[in-house]
């Protein structure tokens, strides 16, 4: 495993209007370990993901990636950060591979090496043969494991997934999984936000979230 860098979150929060989703929020992230975010919904998983990730501008504090700030005043994460969105967010109008292969041609990927590449991870996720079918065809477990290839495929140093698993089986969560880990491996950031106790039960570190808080230090696992 490859030592990459920490995801860092300082006195991170985020506001709408004057509604706190997010307070307070002081978290490492390290490369090489997989770590969970529990809670119930509205307890603020997503919005905790979007704003480490770059998707949405801190109102307060930072979150940083190898000592640059993730907000890049656009709203769009940097390439070394992929996500697995909870809404999946594929486009309708492309096929599953060009979902997949579309990742890897914005960071510079021929077309044709892209669609080899999108190919392979969806055999990986057992939906090859929905390759040549577009997105709005697709039932919702099989959309997840599309949106799961994708952000698999680009292989970024860091990636964030908001309960990557809520549609699958108990065999294909347990796949998922397995692949998750191999990112975490290979020396990449993982963050999976879940409901499910098993998932996060699967990873190195846990940290509980309330009312947009973290309820207290996380749990480590020696691996």
């Amino acid at each position: 495993m490859s030592a990459g860098p920490t995801l860092e979150l300082r006195g991170l929060g985020f506001r709408v209007g004057s509604r706190p989703l997010l307070e307070g929020i002081d978290l490492d992230l390290p490369a090489g370990r997989m770590t969970a975010l529990t809670g119930s919904s509205g307890s603020g998983k997503t919005t905790l993901l979007s704003v480490a990730g770059g998707l949405l501008e801190p109102s307060e504090g930072t979150a940083t990636l190898d000592g640059r700030p993730t907000w890049r005043g656009t709203g769009d994460p940097a390439p070394d950060i992929a996500f697995v969105l909870q809404v999946y967010g594929l486009v309708p109008i492309l096929s599953a591979r060009e979902n997949v292969s579309v990742a890897l041609r914005a960071r510079g990927v021929a077309p044709r090496e892209a669609d080899a590449r999108a190919d392979a991870a969806l055999a990986e996720l057992h939906v090859a043969d929905l390759g040549g079918r577009q997105v709005e065809e697709l039932s919702g477990g099989q959309l997840q494991r599309v949106a799961i290839a994708r952000a698999l495929v680009v292989r970024a140093p860091v990636l964030l997934a908001d309960e990557p698993t809520s549609e699958l089986d108990p065999t294909t969560r347990g796949q998922v999984m397995a692949l998750l880990r191999a990112e975490a491996e290979r020396g990449a950031v993982v963050v999976v936000a879940t409901h499910d106790p098993d998932v996060a039960d699967a990873c190195d570190e846990h940290h509980a979230m309330a009312e947009g808080r973290l309820l207290a230090r996380g749990r480590r696992v020696a691996r």
